[in-house]
């Protein structure tokens, strides 16, 4: 899977920007798919009683729109130019309702020709095109995510075809044949049938995810927790250097246009005062709280070891008083931790009850997949509705899960959302990947959903070597380790770096159980806890493997949901303890070095 990551990273950004779906609001154009879709969502909104949005149809929407938006629709969504005159196939899957509008209007015409992989079947438009720009159109109003690609091919076979991308910027080309992916967030899916004309072609693989760029049928959805000018959502977020520094962000609607922090040490009489830098975030089918406004600020110079108050407003309206405490030198610290959540009601429960019988913990560990959706906003709003304010009390350290970085479409609101360290490997687009330290324990927060393995593999190297914590702790969303699914990458990049540097525990979700591993060392379990690195999954959710292969190197497995982990950290030893949504102990162990 991660040969193509880098790229489908570059080209997610590319495409969110445009999107204005649950990210920052861009500046859009009206002959861009994003600008004519903000204008149609504006005027639906106008036009139309809440019931009404409900009942839209394909034929509805190209009632609405303007001429201008209509061609817009159907040439801006994908651009290229080709230098010699071409025959560009359109492969449409046969189980989406409605055709896209435009093909037969742009003068494509259905061929006999049929092209499959091992889920959906494609039938193939082709037009032929002079040399110059060709212009494509949106696959649909709706979200059928089986979205179509594309295939090139010069009329002339002795000409030497050269496509160059405009739009998305990024865009890869391969070779259409048997074997090959169409879909760069699913390269596990392979085209299995490919007709003899066509082979050889250029393919212009795409992503999922783009069937939303123009989603409204069946599309708007309301929050239960919608933004008002009471800041809310107010969260910690760990910086590099917790000892002398936090973050904190929260929420407004968009009227708000500034806000501020002022924070004390506990017992001081000095108030420092901070005005928070904001976001305008849009969630445009959200038909309650389309546009929200995010602040952030960084607080540095802290005192180690202390007790800070502070709230957050502005001219109309003011938090509650929170507190927060710096870390120490003591090198005495709790953490809890979570494997995947998807902003579950149960779940807000449990964290509850963690924080009554844990109120040592420091801060709060969310192994991916926060959300069941990470580009609706309202999923967001439930996380922390579900939450109840415990992240404004206790920072939250996450990593992304696929259902946090969706479709291919990035994690954009993800990183809008929870600001941590920006010391991530070289190049890659910052605060998915990072580290931090806290007291005597390392901490590296991997993205393996957006990133490679590979193009992290000398990061990791790096911070694990310059390191002299006594703790070494690594979490990410895939397990190396379970009967599931195999990574082999992981296992071959990441691994042997944990072997070689002594990492204590990898913390994973992903698969809906709980397996801790024996201490593993290049593969083979070991018989004493600091002999190796325990590979541990959980699931904050509900389970989903009631009947599972047990894997040999197992010491614990449960297949049922809602478990949290408590670890205890004092100097050299560490209590580590697995709760179930009853209050039992289901695992425990203790690593003394």
């Amino acid at each position: 899977m991660n040969t193509i990551f880098r790229l489908f990273s570059l080209l997610a950004i590319s495409l969110t920007m445009g999107m204005s779906v649950c990210a920052p609001v861009q500046d859009t154009r009206r002959d861009s798919v994003a600008g004519v879709m903000g204008d149609v969502v504006t005027r639906l909104y106008e036009q139309l009683t809440s019931a009404e949005l409900d009942t839209i149809s394909h034929a509805f929407v190209l009632g609405v729109i303007l001429p201008q938006e209509k061609n817009t629709l159907a040439t801006a969504y994908w651009k290229f130019e080709v230098n010699v005159p071409a025959v560009v196939s359109v492969m449409r899957d046969t189980a989406q309702r409605e055709i896209p509008f435009w093909l037969t209007g742009q003068g494509f015409r259905k061929t006999e020709l049929m092209v499959s992989n091992g889920l959906y079947t494609y039938e193939v438009w082709q037009k032929e095109y002079a040399a110059g720009e060709v212009g494509l159109g949106i696959n649909g109003f709706d979200k059928h995510r089986p979205v179509y690609f594309v295939s090139v091919a010069s009329i002339n076979p002795s000409d030497n075809l050269e496509i160059a991308p405009i739009f998305p910027r990024d865009q890869r080309i391969t070779e259409l044949d048997t074997g090959a992916f169409t879909y760069l967030d699913w390269d596990g899916l392979v085209l299995t049938d490919v007709p003899h004309e066509l082979r050889g072609q250029r393919l212009l693989p795409t992503i999922r995810g783009r069937a939303r760029e123009a989603h409204v049928v069946e599309g708007f959805r309301y929050t239960d927790f919608p933004s008002g000018v009471v800041p809310d959502q107010i969260t910690l977020t760990l910086p590099e250097d917790p000892s002398t520094g936090m973050v904190v962000q929260w929420r407004c609607d968009r009227t708000v246009a500034g806000s501020w922090i002022k924070y004390w040490q506990e017992n001081a009489t000095d108030t420092a005062f901070i005005e928070a830098k904001r976001q305008l975030l849009e969630d445009r089918q959200l038909r309650n709280d389309r546009y929200t406004s995010r602040f952030t600020a960084a607080l540095d110079g802290l005192a180690p070891g202390a007790t800070y108050f502070y709230m957050v407003g502005h001219d109309g309206a003011i938090s509650d008083t929170l507190h927060f405490k710096t870390a120490d030198a003591d090198n005495r610290f709790a953490f809890t931790w979570f494997g995947d959540v998807h902003n579950d009601p149960k779940w807000g429960a449990l964290l509850q009850r963690a924080a009554v019988r844990y109120p040592e913990t420091a801060f709060y560990v969310l192994a991916g997949d926060l959300v069941n959706t990470g580009l609706h906003g309202d999923d967001w709003d439930t996380l922390f509705g579900y939450s109840n304010g415990v992240f404004g009390r206790t920072p939250l350290m996450a990593v992304p899960g696929n259902h946090d970085s969706q479709d291919g479409l990035g994690a954009a609101r993800y990183q809008s959302t929870l600001a941590y360290p920006q010391n991530g490997p070289a190049g890659l687009p910052s605060g998915l990947t990072y580290a931090f330290r806290y007291e005597n324990a390392l901490f590296l927060m991997l993205d393996v959903v957006s990133f490679s393995v590979a193009e992290q593999k000398d990061w990791i190297a790096h911070q694990l070597q310059a390191t002299d914590a006594v703790w070494k702790f690594v979490v990410f969303h895939f397990p190396p380790y379970t009967s599931e699914e195999p990574y082999p990458d992981i296992v071959a990049d990441w691994v042997p770096l944990f072997d070689q540097y002594g990492v204590d525990m990898v913390m994973n979700g992903h698969f809906h159980y709980y397996l801790r591993t024996n201490p593993l060392k290049r593969g083979e379990s070991q018989p004493e806890m600091t002999a190796g690195t325990t590979y541990i999954m959980s699931v904050g959710t509900k389970g989903k493997n009631e009947s599972g292969t047990i894997e040999p190197y197992a010491a614990k497995r449960l297949n049922e949901g809602y478990l949290y982990q408590h670890l205890r950290i004092d100097g050299r030893k560490l209590d580590y303890v697995c709760m179930d949504s009853t209050g039992n102990v289901r695992d425990t162990f203790r690593i003394h070095k």
